[in-house]
Protein backbone atom coordinates (compact mmCIF):
# COMPACT_ATOMS: atom_id res chain seq x y z
CA UNK A 1 0.00 0.00 0.00
CA UNK A 2 1.38 3.42 -0.60
CA UNK A 3 2.50 5.18 2.55
CA UNK A 4 0.07 8.33 2.61
CA UNK A 5 -2.46 5.71 1.85
CA UNK A 6 -1.71 3.35 4.30
CA UNK A 7 -1.07 6.74 6.73
CA UNK A 8 -4.40 7.71 7.04
CA UNK A 9 -5.85 4.28 7.24
CA UNK A 10 -3.69 3.67 10.07
CA UNK A 11 -4.80 6.97 11.90
CA UNK A 12 -8.36 6.07 11.59
CA UNK A 13 -7.65 2.56 12.70
CA UNK A 14 -5.52 4.26 15.78
CA UNK A 15 -8.80 6.40 16.54
CA UNK A 16 -11.01 2.97 16.63
CA UNK A 17 -8.17 1.23 18.39
CA UNK A 18 -8.57 3.35 21.09
CA UNK A 19 -12.91 3.55 21.11
CA UNK A 20 -12.83 -0.43 20.86
CA UNK A 21 -10.67 -0.98 24.07
CA UNK A 22 -13.06 1.95 25.74
CA UNK A 23 -16.13 -0.97 25.20
CA UNK A 24 -13.88 -3.76 25.99
CA UNK A 25 -11.97 -2.72 29.21
CA UNK A 26 -13.48 0.91 30.15
CA UNK A 27 -16.98 0.57 30.43
CA UNK A 28 -16.59 -2.77 32.04
CA UNK A 29 -13.88 -1.77 34.37
CA UNK A 30 -16.02 1.44 35.37
CA UNK A 31 -19.28 -0.38 36.18
CA UNK A 32 -17.08 -3.12 38.29
CA UNK A 33 -15.65 -0.61 40.31
CA UNK A 34 -17.61 2.53 40.26
CA UNK A 35 -21.29 2.06 39.11
CA UNK A 36 -22.00 -1.14 40.73
CA UNK A 37 -21.03 -0.16 44.46
CA UNK A 38 -23.04 2.44 43.87
CA UNK A 39 -26.08 0.26 43.58
CA UNK A 40 -26.04 1.21 39.99
CA UNK A 41 -26.70 -2.83 39.04
CA UNK A 42 -30.10 -2.85 41.69
CA UNK A 43 -31.39 0.72 40.49
CA UNK A 44 -31.69 -0.69 37.02
CA UNK A 45 -35.09 -3.04 37.98
CA UNK A 46 -37.62 -0.41 37.28
CA UNK A 47 -37.29 2.94 35.28
CA UNK A 48 -38.31 4.53 38.64
CA UNK A 49 -35.65 3.05 40.82
CA UNK A 50 -33.09 3.95 37.87
CA UNK A 51 -34.33 7.49 37.88
CA UNK A 52 -33.77 7.67 41.32
CA UNK A 53 -30.49 6.48 41.08
CA UNK A 54 -29.46 8.94 38.97
CA UNK A 55 -31.02 11.78 40.63
CA UNK A 56 -28.48 10.77 43.63
CA UNK A 57 -25.72 9.89 41.14
CA UNK A 58 -25.61 12.14 38.33
CA UNK A 59 -21.76 12.85 38.03
CA UNK A 60 -21.30 8.93 38.15
CA UNK A 61 -24.26 8.16 35.28
CA UNK A 62 -22.67 11.09 32.80
CA UNK A 63 -18.98 9.32 33.75
CA UNK A 64 -20.60 6.11 32.18
CA UNK A 65 -22.32 7.35 29.75
CA UNK A 66 -19.94 9.76 27.95
CA UNK A 67 -17.41 6.69 27.83
CA UNK A 68 -20.08 5.11 25.92
CA UNK A 69 -20.91 7.87 23.68
CA UNK A 70 -16.95 9.09 23.31
CA UNK A 71 -16.10 5.09 22.09
CA UNK A 72 -18.34 5.12 19.35
CA UNK A 73 -17.58 8.66 18.08
CA UNK A 74 -13.95 7.26 18.13
CA UNK A 75 -15.15 5.03 15.86
CA UNK A 76 -16.70 6.98 12.88
CA UNK A 77 -13.63 6.59 10.32
CA UNK A 78 -13.72 2.61 10.80
CA UNK A 79 -16.35 1.78 8.09
CA UNK A 80 -14.91 3.90 5.54
CA UNK A 81 -11.68 2.65 6.59
CA UNK A 82 -12.65 -0.89 5.78
CA UNK A 83 -14.32 0.08 2.61
CA UNK A 84 -10.80 1.29 1.24
CA UNK A 85 -8.83 -1.64 2.36
CA UNK A 86 -11.71 -3.81 0.47
CA UNK A 87 -11.11 -1.79 -2.59
CA UNK A 88 -8.10 -2.05 -2.18
CA UNK A 89 -7.16 -5.46 -2.29
CA UNK A 90 -9.74 -6.22 -4.78
CA UNK A 91 -7.09 -3.92 -6.84
CA UNK A 92 -4.70 -5.53 -5.98
CA UNK A 93 -5.63 -9.10 -6.75
CA UNK A 94 -7.31 -7.64 -10.01
CA UNK A 95 -3.56 -6.41 -10.60
CA UNK A 96 -2.07 -9.91 -10.05
CA UNK A 97 -4.82 -11.82 -12.01
CA UNK A 98 -4.07 -9.28 -15.24
CA UNK A 99 -0.23 -9.80 -14.95
CA UNK A 100 -0.50 -13.57 -14.21
CA UNK A 101 -2.47 -13.77 -17.42
CA UNK A 102 0.25 -11.92 -19.60
CA UNK A 103 0.03 -9.79 -22.66
CA UNK A 104 -2.31 -10.52 -24.81
CA UNK A 105 -0.78 -7.53 -27.43
CA UNK A 106 -4.41 -6.01 -27.76
CA UNK A 107 -7.17 -4.44 -25.23
CA UNK A 108 -11.00 -4.09 -25.42
CA UNK A 109 -12.09 -0.67 -24.12
CA UNK A 110 -15.57 -0.47 -22.94
CA UNK A 111 -17.13 0.08 -26.44
CA UNK A 112 -15.60 -3.15 -28.01
CA UNK A 113 -12.69 -1.35 -29.86
CA UNK A 114 -9.40 -2.90 -30.01
CA UNK A 115 -6.38 -0.84 -28.71
CA UNK A 116 -3.23 -2.00 -29.54
CA UNK A 117 -0.87 -1.73 -26.56
CA UNK A 118 0.80 1.35 -25.79
CA UNK A 119 -1.85 3.69 -27.38
CA UNK A 120 -2.88 6.31 -25.53
CA UNK A 121 -6.01 5.79 -23.62
CA UNK A 122 -8.90 8.74 -23.86
CA UNK A 123 -8.77 12.05 -21.53
CA UNK A 124 -11.36 10.98 -19.99
CA UNK A 125 -10.54 7.73 -19.07
CA UNK A 126 -6.93 8.62 -17.56
CA UNK A 127 -8.75 11.03 -15.67
CA UNK A 128 -10.86 8.33 -14.11
CA UNK A 129 -8.12 6.56 -13.31
CA UNK A 130 -6.25 8.82 -11.41
CA UNK A 131 -5.65 8.68 -8.06
CA UNK A 132 -7.25 11.36 -5.29
CA UNK A 133 -5.93 12.78 -2.70
CA UNK A 134 -6.71 10.07 -0.33
CA UNK A 135 -4.43 7.35 -2.74
CA UNK A 136 -7.47 5.85 -3.98
CA UNK A 137 -8.09 5.59 -7.83
CA UNK A 138 -11.27 7.71 -8.81
CA UNK A 139 -13.02 4.81 -10.05
CA UNK A 140 -12.55 2.77 -7.02
CA UNK A 141 -16.34 3.00 -5.76
CA UNK A 142 -17.67 1.40 -8.84
CA UNK A 143 -18.86 -2.17 -8.87
CA UNK A 144 -18.42 -1.96 -5.02
CA UNK A 145 -22.50 -1.16 -4.47
CA UNK A 146 -22.41 -3.91 -1.00
CA UNK A 147 -19.47 -2.40 0.05
CA UNK A 148 -19.89 1.32 -0.19
CA UNK A 149 -23.58 0.23 1.51
CA UNK A 150 -21.97 -1.64 4.13
CA UNK A 151 -19.88 1.85 4.86
CA UNK A 152 -22.74 4.14 5.08
CA UNK A 153 -24.49 1.91 7.45
CA UNK A 154 -22.04 1.25 9.37
CA UNK A 155 -21.18 5.13 9.69
CA UNK A 156 -24.95 5.88 10.42
CA UNK A 157 -25.19 3.56 12.91
CA UNK A 158 -22.50 5.02 14.62
CA UNK A 159 -23.77 8.05 14.38
CA UNK A 160 -27.20 6.88 15.85
CA UNK A 161 -25.41 4.74 18.53
CA UNK A 162 -23.30 7.98 19.87
CA UNK A 163 -26.06 10.31 19.09
CA UNK A 164 -28.74 8.32 20.67
CA UNK A 165 -27.55 7.74 23.20
CA UNK A 166 -26.04 11.11 23.89
CA UNK A 167 -29.84 12.25 23.40
CA UNK A 168 -31.13 9.60 26.10
CA UNK A 169 -28.58 10.79 28.92
CA UNK A 170 -29.40 14.45 28.64
CA UNK A 171 -33.25 13.20 28.75
CA UNK A 172 -32.88 10.88 31.53
CA UNK A 173 -30.24 13.48 33.69
CA UNK A 174 -33.40 16.15 33.28
CA UNK A 175 -36.10 13.62 34.09
CA UNK A 176 -34.21 12.43 37.29
CA UNK A 177 -33.58 16.38 38.68
CA UNK A 178 -36.83 17.15 38.52
CA UNK A 179 -38.06 14.24 40.78
CA UNK A 180 -37.89 14.25 44.62
CA UNK A 181 -35.86 11.26 46.11
CA UNK A 182 -38.39 10.85 48.76
CA UNK A 183 -41.42 11.67 46.33
CA UNK A 184 -44.11 8.83 44.44
CA UNK A 185 -43.12 8.68 40.85
CA UNK A 186 -45.70 8.25 38.18
CA UNK A 187 -45.23 5.89 35.37
CA UNK A 188 -45.31 8.07 33.03
CA UNK A 189 -42.50 10.17 34.71
CA UNK A 190 -40.15 9.83 31.36
CA UNK A 191 -42.06 8.91 28.43
CA UNK A 192 -39.76 9.12 26.11
CA UNK A 193 -37.31 6.84 27.17
CA UNK A 194 -38.68 3.85 24.70
CA UNK A 195 -38.02 6.07 22.39
CA UNK A 196 -34.71 6.64 22.80
CA UNK A 197 -33.86 2.52 23.58
CA UNK A 198 -35.14 2.36 19.89
CA UNK A 199 -32.99 5.03 18.26
CA UNK A 200 -29.91 3.82 20.08
CA UNK A 201 -30.43 0.18 19.93
CA UNK A 202 -33.13 -0.76 16.92
CA UNK A 203 -32.22 2.19 14.48
CA UNK A 204 -28.27 2.56 15.04
CA UNK A 205 -27.78 -1.27 16.42
CA UNK A 206 -29.94 -2.27 12.74
CA UNK A 207 -27.91 -0.23 10.85
CA UNK A 208 -24.37 -1.48 12.28
CA UNK A 209 -26.02 -4.73 11.63
CA UNK A 210 -26.47 -4.17 8.15
CA UNK A 211 -22.94 -2.98 7.81
CA UNK A 212 -21.38 -5.93 9.11
CA UNK A 213 -23.47 -8.12 7.39
CA UNK A 214 -22.46 -6.73 3.73
CA UNK A 215 -18.68 -6.32 5.12
CA UNK A 216 -18.71 -10.11 5.91
CA UNK A 217 -20.18 -10.87 2.96
CA UNK A 218 -17.63 -9.32 0.50
CA UNK A 219 -14.92 -10.49 2.03
CA UNK A 220 -16.08 -14.17 2.98
CA UNK A 221 -17.24 -14.31 -0.97
CA UNK A 222 -13.66 -14.13 -2.26
CA UNK A 223 -12.52 -16.25 0.66
CA UNK A 224 -8.89 -17.08 0.43
CA UNK A 225 -8.44 -16.43 -3.09
CA UNK A 226 -7.93 -12.73 -2.29
CA UNK A 227 -7.73 -12.11 1.75
CA UNK A 228 -5.39 -14.06 3.97
CA UNK A 229 -6.77 -16.71 6.53
CA UNK A 230 -7.11 -13.96 9.05
CA UNK A 231 -9.10 -11.65 6.99
CA UNK A 232 -11.67 -14.38 5.81
CA UNK A 233 -12.03 -14.76 9.60
CA UNK A 234 -12.81 -11.31 10.42
CA UNK A 235 -15.43 -11.58 7.59
CA UNK A 236 -17.16 -14.38 8.83
CA UNK A 237 -16.55 -13.04 12.61
CA UNK A 238 -19.03 -9.75 10.97
CA UNK A 239 -21.39 -11.97 9.91
CA UNK A 240 -21.60 -13.38 13.35
CA UNK A 241 -21.74 -9.90 14.66
CA UNK A 242 -24.57 -8.80 12.56
CA UNK A 243 -27.26 -11.93 13.31
CA UNK A 244 -26.52 -10.75 17.22
CA UNK A 245 -27.15 -6.97 16.37
CA UNK A 246 -30.04 -8.01 14.84
CA UNK A 247 -31.48 -10.18 17.65
CA UNK A 248 -30.59 -7.04 19.66
CA UNK A 249 -32.32 -4.62 17.87
CA UNK A 250 -35.71 -7.22 17.04
CA UNK A 251 -35.58 -7.46 20.78
CA UNK A 252 -35.26 -3.62 22.13
CA UNK A 253 -38.01 -2.62 19.12
CA UNK A 254 -40.69 -4.97 20.98
CA UNK A 255 -39.91 -4.06 24.53
CA UNK A 256 -38.43 -0.12 24.43
CA UNK A 257 -39.11 0.67 27.71
CA UNK A 258 -36.65 -1.97 28.92
CA UNK A 259 -33.57 -0.49 27.36
CA UNK A 260 -30.71 -2.74 26.55
CA UNK A 261 -31.89 -6.22 25.45
CA UNK A 262 -30.55 -9.56 26.51
CA UNK A 263 -28.38 -9.92 22.88
CA UNK A 264 -27.84 -6.29 23.16
CA UNK A 265 -24.61 -6.49 25.75
CA UNK A 266 -23.18 -9.60 24.09
CA UNK A 267 -23.37 -7.63 20.69
CA UNK A 268 -22.11 -4.84 21.64
CA UNK A 269 -18.92 -6.28 23.27
CA UNK A 270 -18.57 -8.73 20.10
CA UNK A 271 -18.36 -5.23 17.94
CA UNK A 272 -16.39 -3.70 20.23
CA UNK A 273 -13.64 -6.71 19.77
CA UNK A 274 -13.99 -6.97 16.64
CA UNK A 275 -13.70 -3.47 15.81
CA UNK A 276 -10.09 -3.92 18.23
CA UNK A 277 -9.37 -6.83 15.81
CA UNK A 278 -9.15 -4.82 12.98
CA UNK A 279 -7.15 -1.66 14.30
CA UNK A 280 -4.64 -3.75 15.27
CA UNK A 281 -4.45 -5.41 11.73
CA UNK A 282 -4.70 -2.02 10.13
CA UNK A 283 -1.88 -0.33 12.72
CA UNK A 284 0.61 -3.95 12.00
CA UNK A 285 0.65 -2.92 7.77
CA UNK A 286 4.02 -1.25 6.46
CA UNK A 287 3.70 0.43 3.13
CA UNK A 288 5.28 -1.67 0.43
Amino acid sequence: MKRTFLAKLQISARYSLIGALLLVLGVPLYQLFVLIPSGYGDALTTLNSTLRWINTHSFLFLGYRALLIIAFALMLGLPFALFRIIVAQEILGREEDEEAGGDEGEEIDEQGENIEHGEDAPAQEKEEDGDQADGMPSFAWRGKGYAVIAAWTGWLGLIFFAGGTLASTIYLLSSASSISPQGALTDNVAPLTGFFAILTFTVGGGLLALSCLFFGAVIARSGRNLWPTMWVTFGYLALTIAALMSGSAVEVAFAPTTGQAILSTPAILLFALWVLWFAVMVVRLKPE
